[in-house]
């Protein structure tokens, strides 16, 4: 499993946030890392949501797990705040091969 821990900067990406409110509407809390499906399961999940300059759409399951994709649950955040979230995690996950099933929980 995995252990996230966020720091004050990246307290509002979706991963802290919405993870919760997501599992508690059928998405897994279990995911299988998948690298190579993540361009297009990126598209899949903000298709015809609109973008607002400055902003990010953020989404779960991240589009790296193979769970992501069409039908994830997406919100808007600070652009900053997903990216860092976004890169801490792929730095934390950077030595697991793709097929390895994580569960990101979080600590304060």
């Amino acid at each position: 499993s995995y252990v996230a821990k966020p720091t004050p900067k990246h307290k509002k990406s979706f991963l802290f946030l919405g993870r919760k409110d997501a599992i508690k509407n059928g998405h897994p809390s279990v995911l299988t890392i998948q690298r190579g499906g993540a361009r297009t399961n990126r598209k899949k999940s903000l298709r015809n949501i609109d973008k607002i300059p400055g902003m990010d759409l953020d989404e779960y399951p991240p589009a790296m797990f193979s769970e992501g994709g069409a039908g994830a649950s997406v919100r808007l955040i600070n652009r900053h705040d997903n990216r860092g979230a976004g890169s801490a995690i792929g730095n934390q996950l950077r030595r697991y091969p793709n097929g390895t099933k994580v569960k990101i929980t979080f600590i304060d």
